[in-house]
């Protein structure tokens, strides 16, 4: 598999809507390795197709180190509950924000078998498919913000996860 680049906030290709994946294709396969590394790379939880220049509607996202979920075509089908707190975009270097979400979310996506199931999330979970879903639809957290967009110091970063 191989690193790719991660488009950066100011790239058109973050505001579009991504299109479905109506098989799996070994292009396909391959950019689901790739994205996995790219974020593992890059230290991040998550990321969307778009966030490496493709519009297809594929997230992955592992809040663990251990547990990646590959979603396919993902839509929410419940939330419950809101939480809020600090949170950072691999396509948005060097700044959080804070954001309120959903504490609870169910998505219903296909995955790399292009089998249906359904991926229930709270807390760091729910937030990343939250984030991760937004980039489908081509929006990025800074347009949600509460409040002011920071720069990260070294000290803010520990503790702290960049969601993608």
């Amino acid at each position: 598999m191989a690193i790719r680049n991660i488009r950066e906030i100011g790239d058109e290709i973050l505001t579009k809507k991504c299109k479905a994946v109506s098989e799996m294709t070994p292009r396909v396969r391959e950019l689901i390795g790739d994205m996995l590394d790219t974020m593992y790379e890059a230290n991040g939880v998550g990321l969307a197709a778009p966030q490496v220049g493709i519009l297809k509607r594929i997230v992955v996202i592992d809040t663990t180190g251990e547990d990646p979920h590959i979603l396919i075509n993902p839509r929410i089908v419940k939330t419950e509950g809101e939480q809020t707190g600090n949170e950072g975009c691999l396509s948005v270097p060097g700044k959080t924000g804070v954001v309120t979400r959903p504490n609870y979310v169910k998505v219903v996506a296909q995955g790399a078998d292009m089998k249906e199931y359904e991926l229930e999330g709270t807390e760091l979970l729910a937030r990343a498919i939250c984030h991760e879903l937004d980039h489908l639809e081509g929006q990025l957290y800074v347009d949600k913000v509460e409040g002011k967009l920071m720069d990260m110091t070294d000290e803010e970063d520990e503790g702290e996860e960049e969601i993608d």
